[in-house]
């Protein structure tokens, strides 16, 4: 495997490269991204202990895919509409959403996306998403970018003496290496499939 740096995301290797062209393949890519995110964040798979969302699957395999500028775009284009009150949370709801769901428990988290997009977007620029092996790292870094602010802001919320890690970790991490493991296999995947559909 090789970190060779590259300038090239596999959202750039398809369609326009300059221009408006690139302009409007640019806006289209941020609305389907939002629309990916959302409707992962609602995917809930049955799974022990907790039921595996796709949240975090769809943050970090979209950073790699878009890169850091688009993602991050993305991302935040993502956060405002929920933000505005639009249910596009794993947990919001028509009742509990807006800013006062996003200062809640899972406040620390979506700040984690934000975060963790920009830097599965740099690693992809660099060529870590075109296997295997060091995508999986960057998964792994990227959970760990969403997880420290998490649980940074869940034990300010609700106090260190709380059992933090038993709330917002350990549960989740059965769940995490499946996601890993089904995006580090995706985005070199689409890499192979796009090399052979040019060439």
């Amino acid at each position: 495997m090789s970190s060779v740096s590259t300038t090239r995301v596999l959202s750039q290797s398809f369609g326009a490269q300059e221009g408006t062209a690139l302009r409007l393949k640019q806006a289209a890519l941020v609305v389907v991204g939002i629309a990916i995110l959302a409707i992962c964040a609602k995917i809930r798979v049955p799974m022990w202990p907790v039921p595996i969302t796709m949240g975090t699957f769809g943050v970090l395999a979209l950073g790699a895919a878009y890169g850091a500028r688009l993602g991050l775009v993305t991302i935040l284009g993502y956060m405002v509409i929920g933000m505005l009150g639009f249910d596009v949370f794993a947990g919001s709801s028509a009742e509990t959403n807006g800013i006062a769901y996003m200062m809640g428990g899972t406040g620390g988290y979506l700040v984690g996306y934000v975060l963790a997009t920009a830097v599965l977007g740099v690693l992809a620029a660099r060529g870590w998403d075109r296997s295997f092996g060091w995508m999986a790292l960057a998964l792994l870094i990227g959970n760990v970018v969403i997880y420290v602010p998490g649980l940074a802001w869940l034990g300010t919320l609700y106090g260190w003496d709380k059992p933090i890690l038993e709330w917002g970790l350990t549960p989740f991490l059965v769940g995490d290496v499946i996601k890993l493991a089904l995006a580090a296999m995706l985005l070199p995947t689409l890499w192979k499939l796009t090399g052979k559909a040019r060439g």
